[in-house]
């Protein structure tokens, strides 16, 4: 992918103007609703009266009574139609305040993928990847577990340059398509994350299926249950017929009802989301998609030729008749006609047919959802670009770079070279406190994570090589585990040792943020140079930054170190940053004016 912006259109205009819209059509409906509630208790009370004066006063033929039961029937459908349709809207609604708000670098409230979380991860932690305010939660709008399992995975796990460019293909294709990600936003049941993997289980157990003779059995002894039972109690027909088919009926049943159990448990709940799962298939099924991949994935979309959505209504179809039993009137119905085992039958062959198939629609669905969210993402920041991932020599270029956490207007972007021909291996960064250093570090990783998960980044121009990623910068010490913030560290340090060695894998991108800091300054440095050492000589790049300006001169003992730093000024009392990366070891410090601004006398 060329490294062009997506759009030069303001997503902030495009949802405020659909924001007022929907807002407007809620308004619209809630007024309808009311009328027609009005006009729903009009109808019922004439009917009542109609009814009264013919059956009552006998004014006239009863019959008359049809035509206002009619118009009450006709007001009940057409409020529930209504009421759904303002339910639509509300949440179309919700969707552009939701990006409203992201656009705004407010929390979008839809989750910042806490289960994610993973301290022993080689950067999850460090970057900021889960959790509230995290890159998760700014570009995901996945509504199935199954779409956030793999968005996190994708974050998780850098992939090759093929897989990349493959998914870039569709996140361009996707980024466009506004009407689709909000009709899946606002698809089936209010559902957040629905877990569709119980089904999944489901669908590929094997079960030992009774004989298909006793299925039929268990129909016809339904139906004459319920002949008999009719005719005894309204026409007055004997009971023999009662006992002759509900004794055999009995004898059928009971012995299956303990496989029933087995294929039925695992179906109690699913009923709630399955409107969901068929409503995002469907609209995906119909979308005409230009990108290779995402046709792939509408091809996964079927099974033996029938279509991923229709399989799911009809299972959804077949729950539904099976919860009627909860039916306070229709269990007498329910229990002649054996429900239950009825049910399980039916269910039973739905699972045959279509069961195997559920895990690869949730797959389909799943990398759909982690697509859409990176393009949703892509659209809601039209600067950023596709990065190039190319194979050849370990590389990371960019220019203007910045973190995507922070709102463009207030990022500072710097340039950035590591590897290729003639490039610096490793910058070791000096600066004072808060001047930049630990955020440049963010910035490179949080986009290197974007870039080989397949989204755009906050760039002018971003290229580099098939990586592996490892930091170091919110290493803490563990009271449970009895050890020191500077053994984590160590242990951390060994990991990445280990990912920079692995063979067969990516050259590792290190991040390391004030190494060894909890040690006395001759180790420190001493670690530091070591440990660096041994990163390039396994074919690392990345970045060391410190305090100690001891540790500087390492650049004049390793092959491939450069120095950079980030300076302050101190006037009129406070500290001013520019937070623009610079060549060279930082002139000074800023501790002891830090110190004294605050009122310390040192």
């Amino acid at each position: 992918m060329s490294d062009t912006p997506l759009s030069q259109i303001s997503p902030a205009s495009v949802y405020t103007e659909r924001l007022a819209t929907r807002r407007a059509t809620v308004a619209a409906l809630a007024a309808r609703l009311d009328t027609l509630s009005y006009a729903r208790l009009g109808a019922f009370l004439v009917v009542l009266v109609v009814a009264g004066l013919a059956f009552g006063a006998q004014l006239y033929s009863p019959w008359i009574t049809l035509l206002p039961a009619f118009a009450f029937v006709y007001f009940v459908a057409t409020f529930e139609a209504a009421r759904g349709q303002k339910a639509w809207a509300e949440r179309a609604a919700r969707f552009y305040a939701s990006g409203l708000d992201r656009l705004a670098g407010k929390p979008s409230g839809v989750g910042g993928g806490e289960r994610f979380a993973d301290v022993t991860h080689p950067y999850s932690d460090d970057l900021d990847l889960f959790g509230p305010s995290s890159v998760f939660e700014r570009v995901t709008a996945c509504r199935t577990r199954a779409g956030e399992d793999m968005l996190a995975a994708w974050l998780l796990n850098p992939a090759s340059p093929v897989e990349v460019i493959a998914r870039q293909e569709a996140v361009a294709d996707l980024a466009a398509r506004l009407d689709l990600r909000e009709a899946v936003a606002v698809a089936g049941a209010d559902t957040p994350a629905a877990d569709y993997h119980p089904l999944a289980e489901w669908g590929t157990t094997p079960l030992d299926a009774p004989p298909r003779w006793k299925w039929w059995t268990v129909e016809l002894l339904g139906l004459l249950n319920v002949f008999a039972w009719f005719g005894w109690f309204f026409i007055g027909t004997s009971a023999l017929p009662v006992l002759a088919f509900g004794l055999p009926s009995l004898a059928i049943a009971l012995p299956l009802m303990a496989w029933s159990r087995k294929v039925l448990k695992p179906l109690d709940r699913a009923a709630e989301n399955l409107s969901l799962f068929e409503a995002v298939l469907s609209r995906l099924e119909r979308e005409a998609f230009t990108a290779p991949r995402l046709k792939e994935l509408q091809a996964a979309m079927r099974a033996d030729g029938f279509a991923a959505a229709e399989q799911i209504r009809q299972l959804r179809v077949l729950l539904d008749g099976y919860n009627a039993r909860r039916n306070a009137f229709f269990i007498p119905v329910a229990v002649l006609r054996i429900w239950n085992v009825r049910f399980a039958f039916k269910l039973e062959a739905w699972r045959a047919r279509s069961g195997p198939a559920i895990a690869q629609w949730l797959r389909a669905i799943g990398e759909a959802e982690s697509l859409s969210s990176l393009a949703g993402y892509a659209y809601e920041n039209p600067t950023d670009i596709f990065p190039t991932v190319e194979n050849g020599p370990v590389r990371l270029a960019a220019v203007g770079i910045g973190h995507p956490l922070i709102p463009a207007e207030k990022c500072v972007r710097n340039d950035v070279t590591l590897g290729g021909e003639g490039g610096p291996r490793v910058l070791i960064v000096s600066g004072s406190n808060m001047s930049g250093k630990s955020t440049l570090l963010r910035a490179v990783g949080v986009n290197a994570v974007l870039a080989l998960a397949g989204g755009v980044v906050r760039a002018t121009s971003f290229t580099l090589t098939p990586l592996a990623l490892g930091a170091t910068m919110r290493v803490q010490d563990s009271l449970q585990e009895g050890r020191s913030r500077f053994f984590a560290e160590v242990t951390k340090v060994r990991l990445l040792l280990d990912i920079a060695t692995r063979e067969g894998g990516p050259p590792l991108l290190f991040l390391l943020d004030e190494l060894f800091a909890g040690t006395n300054s001759a180790d420190r440095v001493a670690g530091a140079e070591g440990v660096t050492r041994a990163l390039l000589a396994a074919g690392a790049i990345g970045f060391v930054t410190t305090h100690d300006l001891s540790l500087t001169a390492v650049t004049d003992a390793i092959p491939g170190a450069a120095n950079v730093h980030f300076c302050d000024g101190f006037a009129g009392g406070e500290l001013k940053f520019d937070y623009t990366m610079r060549g060279g070891v930082v002139p000074h410090g800023n501790g002891l004016a830090l110190m004294r601004a605050v009122g310390l006398k040192v």
